[in-house]
């Protein structure tokens, strides 16, 4: 029928650099790395081309970040990509060897200075989900599971991991980052060998703490000195500890928690079981034991502060976009150092732009929760738009900035987090993890019904005796919270070791004169004079039970 038989005839206008640059892009993702900003740090970086000819070094930049757009295809169906929308000029068409020589002159000092002017926060402070009362929510993690290729230069950087039954087929790295929970946005990014450990890698993020961030953190990073160094950097950390600690209990608080000191660093403990209800009538407990420089138990309460723990584990959804959605589980392409550390830093400020494009779509729409966006979408949308060359500039200063982005990512948001509980299976067979875990998770993906948390209100006696204890039935630990709460009854008095073993019936007076002298380096305790010790001045001079300044509380239910 002739109406069924009628045509369409539709033109598009595209706006891109001019002449031999004119392939320098990455669609509407250009406008999260603009050129003035690639010619910025190509100058920065002194690695701009010596004179201007088929393949400047503009074009060498964005080419590197759409291999990581599409991982799949090699170096000519890459470029193939980048000058479908571009019909009707005049292109020169490079050879393998041409791409490939504009990646070993280009470098990785370039990508690195890129992502480190693009790695930081991404959500206004008022965005869902991206902020604790007023500090915005981090959490920083590792990642070993990246595959290298399998060549002797790569090996001999980053080894390969050896296992009691085997070696792993493919050389490693281990990824750390600083990731901001809300957006799953980069603040920082260290990579390298895995012979180089997690806590290691987590120092070198230190700096780009603040005082307005809130750590969140596994019981990998609960050491001593790595607690200390957060908290110098004048962040709050909310940090899970092994429940091998000790913690001396310095104060009890109304809410169940008690407060410690970690090498001179005031700490508050809560203790709790965190037990779920399936939809299968199933019930699965676990202890959690967060330790946190929130010390006002009014405005911090402690079952709060749990359910705030929880959000951690939005940077295993970064490390799963970045190794699974992006990079598509595929062994990088690179076979030697810098180019394996220009690769990784392409991949970094790829994703760092696709969630700054997925943050202005949720927020275009106010109330909008950035967990809803989803990041395969924003994916597919930006591959379609480069290789139509779509908003690759602004169409003017009243233009939305993502408008192609934004509109696949509105329209199909994911629904609102549904809690859930699986066991975490492992599918490797040179894995160090045990493949059938031990615990009590279903194997499929189950619906939690009911969430209860139980915060421990009577912390242990502090005299009762543990496993491993010494002389008298008691432990290290169990005698050290009997001194504090010996001490505290009389905190003006200074004690001889003498007097405070007879005191409490023990008979070893050396070791308790050697452990009072460890518990005051710790700063539990201060040494008056020779042999003589009282409680130290911070527990002796303030009332952490009552605040002197509280607060207000913004939940009603915490009162």
């Amino acid at each position: 029928m002739p109406d069924q038989s009628a045509t369409s005839t539709l033109t598009r206008t595209i706006t891109v650099a001019e002449g031999v640059f004119a392939p320098g892009h990455l669609g509407e993702l250009t406008q999260y790395v603009p050129f003035e900003l690639v010619d910025d740090v190509l100058e920065r970086t002194r690695t701009v081309q010596a004179r201007v000819r088929f393949l400047p070094s503009r074009v060498g930049v964005y080419f590197l970040l759409a291999l990581g757009l599409f991982p799949t295809l090699g170096y000519q169906r890459v470029w193939d990509k980048l000058v479908p929308g571009l019909h009707g000029l005049d292109l020169h068409v490079p050879s393998e060897k041409g791409l490939r020589d504009l990646r070993r002159r280009l470098g990785p000092a370039p990508l690195r200075a890129l992502f480190e002017v693009l790695a930081g926060p991404l959500a206004r402070p008022s965005t869902p989900g991206v902020s604790y009362r007023h500090w915005r929510t981090v959490a920083f993690d590792g990642c070993s599971s990246i595959k290298a290729p399998d060549q002797p230069r790569i090996r001999s950087l980053l080894g390969k991991v050896r296992h009691h039954w085997g070696t792993a087929g493919y050389p490693v790295l281990r990824l750390t980052v600083l990731c901001e929970t809300g957006t799953r946005g980069l603040l920082g990014a260290v990579f390298g060998p895995t012979s180089t450990g997690e806590t290691t890698q987590a120092s070198m993020l230190l700096p780009l703490l603040s005082p307005q961030v809130l750590l969140l953190a596994d019981r990998g990073f609960d050491s001593d000195d790595l607690l200390g160094a957060i908290a110098d950097t004048g962040a709050q950390l909310l940090v899970r500890i092994s429940s091998k600690r000790r913690p001396a209990i310095l104060a009890t608080l109304p809410d169940g928690s008690y407060l410690t000191r970690f090498k001179g660093l005031d700490l508050r403990i809560i203790e709790a079981d965190v037990t779920v209800t399936t939809s299968a009538g199933q019930r699965i407990g676990g202890r959690y034991r967060p330790a946190t420089t929130l010390l006002d138990h009014r405005a911090d309460p402690a079952e709060a502060l749990v359910r705030l723990y929880h959000e951690r584990w939005k940077i295993e959804s970064a490390f799963y976009s970045l190794r699974h959605t992006l990079l598509t589980g595929r062994v990088l392409r690179s076979c030697d150092a810098p180019g394996l550390e220009q690769e990784m830093c392409a991949l970094l400020v790829l994703y760092q732009a696709l969630r700054a494009a997925m943050v202005d779509a949720v927020e275009s729409a106010p109330g909008t929760d950035p967990d809803r966006a989803s990041f395969t979408v924003a994916l597919q949308s930006a591959r379609d738009l480069v290789v139509c060359a779509g908003g690759v500039l602004p169409e003017g200063t009243d233009a939305p900035v993502t408008s192609g982005i934004a509109a696949a990512v509105l329209a199909a948001l994911l629904p609102g987090r549904r809690p859930r509980i699986s066991a975490r299976k492992v599918k490797s067979p040179t894995s160090r993890y045990p493949a059938n875990p031990t615990t009590a998770h279903p194997l499929t993906s189950q619906k939690i019904t009911r969430l209860d948390i139980e915060i421990h209100r009577e912390i242990s006696r502090p005299d009762a005796p543990l496993a491993g204890g010494s002389s008298n039935g008691q432990t290290g630990a169990g005698r050290r919270n009997q001194v504090l709460q010996f001490l505290r009854a009389a905190p003006d008095r200074a004690w001889h070791p003498t007097e405070i073993a007879q005191v409490l019936g023990w008979a070893n007076y050396r070791s308790v004169c050697a452990q009072l002298g460890y518990w005051a380096r710790e700063g539990l305790l201060q040494k008056v004079a020779r042999a003589t010790y009282t409680l130290a001045p911070a527990w002796m001079l303030h009332d952490h039970r009552q605040p002197a300044q509280p607060a207000p509380l913004t939940d009603p239910s915490a009162a």
